[in-house]
């Protein structure tokens, strides 16, 4: 399917807008209003995802700390779930108006936003920029550019329960995609759900499709695929085939085609609540976990993707992203000023709150909890990396992932069908 995130000059033109009218609005909040009030304060507003913990009460407690510094600044705070967050800006992005700070992954959506003439190119402005990680600033970078801001950076892997693992007699965690697949026979024997869920959210399926692409094709394959955008390659089947092979083991939760990630009863809950042995997620799983369920403590332990044999891929090769924030273009300044505050100076309570990983130089030394430890050593030790591809690709070739996957793990599609159909999308994207 096409893309419809119009061209700058196409939305221009749908819209009727001067470069008169453009430039005024530089000076505008989202809505158009003017941001600088007659009293001399400033407002802008913030959008994020920060509806679960820690960063629900800690996002506030910032912002605050901000405002307190600096009392002639008002900041107007959006928090939406996450899809629901999507939801809203891709309407935004297509009216032409973004928030004057706004959460981003970074990748193909970004991009899609910056070629529009949306959103401020930070390059010349991040003096500071030289603090950061330069893996957390990758997926924000565009021709030599920079136009996010990162506060977490980290990679998906299996989060799993020891206790549970112990009862089915497995001793160490699986390195190899057939070694994943005789644990969930071990632990379902033991009567116990091998892998939490949410399928009603898509985008934790994706995982699952994704990472086996890189084992069994390649991260150059990968890489390649988005440029001649043509996914139907063998080993792109292959990764469906084997994730069928998954999916063919029932080894989800009951009901788990209309569980949400974060919500009560959902993949989360259900991994925190020990009622599920493994869940596929980013560095965020645990404090998620804990929100939506219970804190596994000393139970829960963390291990990479698995290998596949004969595959192309390494298990060096990491798939994942972080957290950022980008800024409208014509954002007021002091939006900025409340990033750097935001990322700097508040690193060690974002750290601490044990829900995120570093992107400050030197930072991982910070670290307290051992599975966060194995993930930021894993980034330090990676020889590849690739950024989520509902994030790194064209928003309507990121949603066919997310969309063919589930339908692959519904049983509604083949691997071939999932390949052909992302092929399709990427070629009218």
């Amino acid at each position: 399917m096409a893309s419809t995130l119009p061209s700058r000059r196409s939305f221009l033109a749908l819209t009727g807008l001067t470069a008169l009218s453009v430039s005024l609005t530089a000076a505008c909040g989202a809505d158009g209003s003017d941001t600088r009030a007659a009293d001399g304060k400033v407002s802008f507003a913030w959008w994020n995802i920060a509806t679960t913990e820690p960063g629900k009460s800690l996002f506030p407690q910032i912002s605050s700390a901000f405002t307190s510094a600096h009392p002639n600044i008002v900041i107007n705070t959006t928090s939406l779930e996450n899809e629901a967050f999507k939801s809203k800006l891709t309407a935004t992005t297509s009216s032409g108006k973004l928030p004057d700070v706004f959460q981003t992954w970074g990748g193909g959506v970004l991009r899609q936003q910056v070629d529009a003439g949306l959103v401020e190119d930070l390059t010349d402005l991040l003096d500071w920029s030289s603090e950061l990680t330069p893996v957390s600033l990758q997926a924000y970078q565009f021709d030599g550019r920079t136009y996010g801001v990162p506060y977490d950076i980290g990679m998906v892997g299996f989060w799993y329960n020891k206790k549970l693992f112990a009862k089915a007699g497995i001793t160490t965690p699986p390195s190899t995609w057939a070694e994943l697949l005789d644990d969930v026979r071990k632990l379902k024997a033991a009567g116990i759900t091998p892998i939490a869920l949410a399928g009603k959210e898509k985008w934790p399926g994706h995982y699952y499709w994704a990472y086996l692409a890189m084992r069994v094709a390649g991260l150059p394959a990968l890489q390649q695929a988005a440029t001649t955008k043509d996914f139907t390659g063998e080993g792109f089947v292959q990764a469906g085939v084997h994730l069928k092979e998954l999916v063919d083991l029932q080894p989800f939760q009951p009901a788990f085609l209309g569980a949400g990630y974060a919500t009560p009863g959902g993949q989360a809950a259900t991994m925190g609540n020990g009622k599920a042995a493994m869940e596929l997620m980013g560095q965020w799983g645990p404090s998620v976990q804990k929100d939506a369920g219970a804190d596994l403590g000393a139970d829960l332990g963390f291990f990479p993707f698995p290998t596949v044999d004969g595959g192309a891929g390494r298990a060096t090769e990491v798939f994942g992203g972080g957290g950022g924030f980008a800024l409208r273009k014509g954002a007021p300044k002091e939006a900025l000023d409340f990033l750097k505050f935001f990322v700097l100076e508040n690193e060690s309570k974002l750290l601490a709150s044990n829900g995120y990983l570093p992107v400050v130089k030197g930072a991982e030394s910070q670290l307290t909890d051992a599975n966060k430890k194995v993930v930021a050593q894993s980034l330090v030790q990676a020889t590849g990396f690739q950024l989520f591809l509902d994030q790194a690709y064209p928003p309507a070739v990121g949603q066919e992932v997310n969309d063919s996957v589930a339908d692959l793990i519904a049983g509604k599609k083949t691997p071939e069908q999932v390949t052909a159909s992302i092929t399709e999308a990427a070629k009218s994207a």
